[in-house]
């Protein structure tokens, strides 16, 4: 706990946590503002930075949005606040997807923050291959009880599911690269220098699965020339899926909170992440996405989950470029 004043270096600690979060594409579609007599912080959606092609409902904008409420919640109890957190507060107001009030100390620090609270600025996801060694089974307990924290559940499919989510995934990564829409729209969040500071940067993407076994998205789809050279990825992925009970725009804001807490608590055990969301972006394959065997549930998101490097960092818009005064 460093701080309680609500001031300048603290909205800009709070705001630098919160555009850390992942989103799709790196889109960073959020916006923030202040509202000093309520101590409150309005976090809002930036239909600007959306991507509806792959997202036409704005489920993984509202699922990315979610992600930035969660940092800004940890970023918040570190500076010794006990935030309290409103989904959706203004049913007038649909763009305004969080509210996050500011004006109550803590009694005693929350158990684990300051560990997910280091991981956000560590966590980057990684889109080269994995190796082979397993994630223990503690550590998956640990992410699962992250996801139901945020009243999310975190699914670990066995061998058989697992093949199945990657060959579903496997077909729509097949539509995303003949789909004329999808690939101009993937291709126009690759990023070739710093500027403008989101979408994805050539240094951060990945090789294609020598095998074909494992369905990474191709951001360079049909521009072979632009292909890294293929690599071997781990033989048995570990695949979570992410679920939720609804499928509202507040339960996508929940998958967002449970899928930041499940990647800050990888991070804390060295644990890498990437998302395959592919398969989500196609209604009738997110549909098909749903274990028979599990109780009903929606699919938010499918998370791989293993060792290997660190991903490469991504490009976050800076506070002011996010920040609306007044």
């Amino acid at each position: 706990m460093t701080t309680l004043a609500l001031d300048a270096p603290a909205l800009e600690k709070l705001v630098s946590a919160a555009v850390a979060a992942p989103s799709i594409h790196n889109s960073q579609p959020w916006r923030f503002r202040l509202r000093p007599d309520t101590s409150t912080l309005e976090v809002r959606a930036d239909r600007g930075r959306a991507v509806p092609a792959a997202d036409p409902e704005g489920r993984a904008l509202h699922i990315s949005v979610g992600a930035a409420v969660l940092n800004l919640r940890v970023a918040a109890r570190h500076l010794g606040w006990a935030p309290g957190v409103r989904l959706l507060p203004d049913p007038a107001e649909p763009d305004l997807l969080a509210a996050v009030r500011l004006d109550t100390p803590a009694v005693a620090p929350t158990p684990g923050t300051e560990r997910l609270y280091g991981a956000i600025w560590r966590r980057h996801s990684s889109r080269t291959p994995f190796t082979d060694a397993p994630v223990p089974p503690t550590v998956l307990d640990e992410l699962a009880e992250a996801a139901r924290a945020e009243d999310a559940a975190l699914h670990l499919p066995d061998h058989e599911e697992t093949t199945r989510l990657l060959h579903l995934t496997a077909e729509a990564e097949r539509r995303n690269t003949t789909d004329e829409a999808q690939r101009a729209e993937s291709r126009s969040w690759i990023r070739t220098g710093d500027v403008p500071p989101y979408g994805i940067p050539t240094r951060a993407l990945g090789p294609q699965d020598a095998a074909g076994h494992l369905p990474m998205r191709d951001f360079s789809a049909i521009r072979a020339a632009e292909h890294r050279a293929p690599a071997r990825f781990e033989r048995e992925p570990r695949i979570a899926v992410l679920t939720t009970d609804r499928d509202t725009p507040e339960d996508w804001l929940r998958a967002g909170l449970a899928l930041e807490h499940v990647l800050l608590a990888a991070t804390v055990h060295g644990v890498r992440a990437s998302l395959l969301h592919q398969a989500l972006e196609w209604p009738y394959l997110r549909w098909e996405a749903r274990d028979p065997h599990q109780r009903p549930g929606h699919v938010q998101m499918l998370v791989r989950l293993g060792y290997g490097p660190e991903g490469a960092p991504t490009p976050r818009l800076a506070v002011g470029d996010v920040l609306d005064q007044g």
